[in-house]
């Protein structure tokens, strides 16, 4: 009989909660011991990020422009002005919330970040570091992939190419999930063993737990609005049509994929009245460009851990990020966290996150993981009513 395996959301917990009293109780050369680690890690994530921007992004680009026709290119369009627009709502909704709601944390944990801050307490260091730079920069990395993808969209006899690339995307994902999945919650313990030795758990875990309902409330109001977009269009009643989808949100927060969900999500589009042949067109593909659950998370935490850390928090640089970051979702790989992880390089490039803040939006995102899954595949069933509407009777 096959062992049930611990899933990454528990095991990050687990981490969180061995991590902080740890940082209570360990010596000095303990706590030491695993941010040497921690630093290590720092490094490879510096000098992997990179490359599975380009190993994601590149064949991720060249296969969805491959035989997309009207119909599934309007169908993007309308996946990706989703994404778009969900980043706004979060990026608004959280400036609006975030000053009331973590005054008190922002106040306690000013330059949690910046451990030069830390004046009052002794700032633990590892033993030792080794830097093994990045092949390319981040941007660099970016340029290059999108010209790749797009570039192998209009060629012909670029079929060699797409293979090399796709061979390397398999690298890049083993890379993922057997490396850098496993040592994640390893990585989580030490952030929050040094922080609860710097004295500021409370602040933070008070902080998490606000983002968390606030990140919920946002994903109703989000869906809320999806349907009613898409009734007014196909002139439905939209609380049917949630409800009906309501069977693919609670199957998504159990499997934690979009990819995994997609029968249940297409047999509940079907009964919301979709053709079936567009449905089975759509719901696949809006499993893998329509991350607006994850935009939303995503755009949240990011914002959180600015706001305690003190970061500028600039209208313009934001509306970058989240054009960028709804191009760069597409690529997320099938693992637990594969947004996140696609969404690495645009939170170092534009928003100038370090190793350590990307860890706390790392911890941050996978403790919501199922709801922004679910809501990724629920609005799923929004989009395919609206394109059935526009196409179904062609």
């Amino acid at each position: 009989m096959k062992k049930r395996k611990i899933g990454l959301l528990a095991r990050v917990a687990i981490a969180i909660l061995l991590g902080i009293p740890s940082g209570l109780f360990f010596p000095t050369w303990l706590s030491r011991v695993f941010l040497t680690f921690n630093g290590l890690f720092s490094n490879f994530l510096d000098f992997i990020v990179p490359l599975i921007i380009l190993g994601l992004i590149a064949p991720g680009i060249a296969e969805l422009g491959k035989g997309a026709g009207k119909m599934l290119g309007t169908t993007m369009a309308l996946a990706y002005g989703s994404t778009v627009l969900t980043g706004f709502f979060a990026f608004f909704s959280c400036r609006w919330t975030y000053p009331f709601l973590l005054k008190g944390a922002a106040d306690g944990t000013s330059g949690l970040l910046q451990t030069e801050a830390l004046a009052d307490v002794d700032v633990l260091a590892p033993f030792f570091t080794l830097e093994f730079p990045p092949l390319f920069g981040v941007m660099s990395a970016l340029v290059f992939a999108f010209l790749l993808g797009l570039g192998l969209t209009v060629i012909k006899n670029g079929e060699p190419l797409l293979q090399v690339l796709t061979g390397f995307r398999d690298i890049v994902n083993k890379t993922i999930s057997g490396v850098i999945i496993p040592l994640l919650p390893l990585f989580v313990y030490g952030i929050f063993l040094k922080i609860a030795a710097e004295g500021q758990v409370g602040q933070v875990m008070g902080v998490f737990i606000k983002i968390t309902v606030l990140i919920f409330l946002l994903t109703v109001l989000l869906l809320l609005f999806q349907f009613t977009v898409a009734g007014l269009v196909a002139k439905k009643n939209p609380f049917p049509l949630l409800r009906t989808m309501m069977t693919a949100y609670v199957t998504a927060l159990g499997t934690q994929s979009s990819a995994a969900t997609i029968p249940v999500t297409l047999q509940q589009a079907v009964k919301c009245g979709v053709d079936p042949k567009i449905a089975g067109s759509v719901i696949p593909l809006c499993a893998t460009v329509h991350l607006s659950g994850s935009m939303l998370k995503i755009t949240a935490c990011a914002m959180a851990v600015m706001f305690m850390s003190g970061m500028p928090i600039d209208t313009m640089v934001f509306s970058g990020f989240i054009f960028l970051l709804a191009v760069t979702m597409v690529a997320a790989p099938g693992v637990p966290g594969g947004a996140i992880m696609a969404a690495i390089a645009v939170l170092q490039s534009v928003l100038g996150f370090d190793a350590e803040a990307i860890g706390l939006m790392i911890t941050l995102y996978i403790a919501m993981d199922s709801f922004g899954t679910a809501c990724n595949v629920t609005g799923d069933g929004a989009i395919a009513v609206i394109v059935d509407t526009l196409y179904g009777k062609d």
